[in-house]
């Protein structure tokens, strides 16, 4: 890589000011990828965990439709009953300069039972339940999963701008600062010289 920085003591204070900038941008820079897939790494066994217990609360819950089915007759007119739930909010966080959603929504224990109690019995009210349980886990999942996505987004875009700092701008900075530091020195080494030999110069004519 060939230098075009002109050798003086401005550049290169000015490139060694740079260099340390560089060094240090680097240095937050890992320390924030190492902070983000950490986050990552975290939720990533949350939303295992989250997947399973809808898998089993589904189950659950399609059980417990089977039995009210059999006991009151197909639920399809009493399932027209359960209101449309508009309580989702979402709100943000930020990780690192990384907004992460969170997401809520109504408690099962803050909703009534739309329908009537004295035309059903308790499988179709432990399948109301479950649904709403797997309502709540999906919400869960979808921010976990939704947080995964922007941290691993966030995460690739600061390794590149890592690397582009620790392969690219950081020689290019040491490599300056070699340059303008060799060249100094062997100019000073030249003005020594010169000096001396004037120096000759003068004894010999003042012996003369």
């Amino acid at each position: 890589m060939s230098v075009q920085t002109v050798p003086t003591k401005g550049n290169l204070l000015a490139a060694k000011k740079s260099l340390a900038l560089s060094k240090n941008g680097f240095e937050l820079l890992d320390r924030k990828r190492n902070i983000l897939i950490r986050e990552m790494m975290g939720l990533m066994g949350r939303a295992s965990n989250i997947q399973n217990k809808i898998d089993d609360t589904y189950a659950q819950a399609y059980q417990a439709l089977q039995m009210a089915n059999i006991t009151l007759g197909i639920c399809s007119e009493l399932s027209k009953t359960v209101p449309l739930d508009n309580s989702l909010n979402v709100a943000y966080r930020s990780v690192m300069g990384v907004e992460i959603p969170m997401i809520s929504i109504g408690e099962p224990s803050d909703m009534l039972v739309p329908y009537g109690l004295n035309s059903t019995n308790i499988m179709m009210d432990r399948a109301f339940l479950k649904f709403n349980e797997v309502k709540q886990l999906t919400a869960e999942l979808a921010e976990v999963e939704n947080s995964v996505y922007r941290l691993a987004d966030a995460i690739k875009k600061t390794q590149k701008r890592a690397n582009a700092l620790k392969n690219i701008m950081i020689p290019r900075f040491e490599e300056t600062v070699k340059f303008i530091t060799d060249s100094l020195e062997e100019k000073e080494r030249e003005e020594f010289s010169r000096l001396k030999i004037i120096k000759r110069q003068k004894e010999k004519l003042g012996q003369a």
